[in-house]
């Protein structure tokens, strides 16, 4: 008798996860994991003390304490001018990565399509699959900067329409692995299809906070039409160093809130309260380190990219979020799993595998991706490695 689940069976574990634990084996640096090595800002750790030490240990409301969802109503209004309902549409999960699958288990039916840029961030497909949904991939190439062409996007959409139609459309931006920032002539085009040929925009906006070179993130749903048909999910770990609280959020209309709570209650029951009440303080009081952080990300991408062109690599410099891929035909002739395994055993640098990132495996095996959210000592001997490569 089979033990596992048919959807179980449809997908493997998490490459990037895998790579950390090959850098803890091999006492590598960890370039893998999008994970900051620098501590988190002193006034969302103090906020969370206080709220321990004033005993906001129990249960929050199952969607988000009030005051996390009044912070985050706030800020959309300060930031993008969009109006935010704290008590019916804001949904508050453990972390973006919950929001985003109770997000596509509320909305999406069996059988139902939903679509996905390529390359993309490992837990989507596994996402839609848990929903009995199916994936649809539209490829973006790195030879034209990650862009994608309007015309090409609606002929495949179109024929999605003769199988049944999309349900949906995942949107990540700034965009992990390529930190491409989608400009606002793209997401206008988008939200015209979304309108055009029905279908919602569950956007996974996580790096928002993190943009470079003037470049500027706007919410989808801040774009006519689009607010009644867009999830917008984000949260606190990117922005705030805190990948391990697990804070995140989905924001939608009340119809789709109140499923998407459903199914977040019945996944995880809540996130953690006193983290929760540190989160509200800090975003209320945070619009001035929005920009430091920005402003210092910028720097560790600036190494980043010298040092793996110094190293041989065809580089694409991100316009947002702290990921590089690199093209590694220049250095090597393996593919990039090999390569990557060489690189974390023999150089002590762990990566990971272009093709984790797409779904099938002759897409990505000329790439790798690099995350450089590290403190500038540890990006420079993670060069000093690198360029052991020119002499091998």
């Amino acid at each position: 008798m089979t033990r596992i689940s048919q959807k179980a069976a449809q997908f493997s574990e998490s490459v990037i996860r895998e790579m950390t634990r090959l850098a803890n084996r091999y006492e590598a640096i960890n370039l893998a994991q999008g994970f900051p090595n620098f501590p988190a800002p002193a006034f969302i750790k103090d906020a969370a003390c206080r709220a321990i030490q004033q005993d906001i240990n129990q249960y929050a409301i199952t969607w988000g304490a009030p005051s996390l969802r009044h912070a985050i109503s706030s800020l959309y209004q300060r930031l993008y001018r969009i109006e935010v309902d704290p008590e019916r549409e804001i949904t508050v999960c453990c972390g973006a990565t919950e929001a985003m699958i109770a997000s596509v288990m509320a909305t999406v039916n069996p059988g139902e399509q939903v679509l996905v840029f390529e390359p993309f961030y490992e837990n989507y497909g596994p996402d839609i699959i848990l929903a009995g949904a199916r994936p649809v991939y539209f490829p973006l190439s790195p030879e034209n900067g990650w862009e994608f062409s309007i015309d090409d996007l609606e002929a495949v959409i179109f024929d999605a329409e003769k199988q049944g139609g999309l349900k949906a459309l995942i949107l990540n931006t700034p965009n992990n692995p390529t930190g491409r920032v989608f400009s606002e002539e793209e997401l206008s085009a988008l939200a015209a299809l979304s309108q055009r040929y029905d279908f919602l925009v569950i956007t996974d906006e996580i790096y928002e906070h993190i943009v470079y070179d003037n470049h500027r993130h706007r919410p989808i749903a801040s774009l006519p039409g689009m607010r009644s048909r867009t999830i917008t999910i984000s949260g606190l770990s990117k922005t705030f160093s805190v990948t391990g609280w697990r804070l995140g959020y989905a924001i939608s209309v009340p119809e789709i809130a109140g499923a998407i709570r459903k199914v977040h209650d019945f996944l995880t029951v809540g996130a953690a309260a006193p983290l929760q009440q540190a989160a509200a303080e800090a975003i209320l009081n945070a619009d001035d380190y929005f920009e430091s952080l920005a402003e210092d990300y910028r720097e560790r991408r600036d190494l980043m990219f010298q040092i793996l062109e110094e190293a041989g690599f065809r580089v694409w410099k991100p316009a947002g979020a702290y990921y590089m891929m690199a093209d590694i035909r220049d250095v090597t002739s393996k593919n990039d799993r090999d390569f990557v395994e060489e690189l974390v055993r023999d150089y002590g640098v762990a990566t990971v595998p272009g093709t984790s990132f797409y779904r099938s495996t002759e897409k990505g095996q000329h790439l790798i991706r690099f995350a450089f959210c590290k403190t500038l000592d540890v990006l420079e001997e993670a060069g000093k490695r690198l360029r052991r490569l020119n002499r091998s």
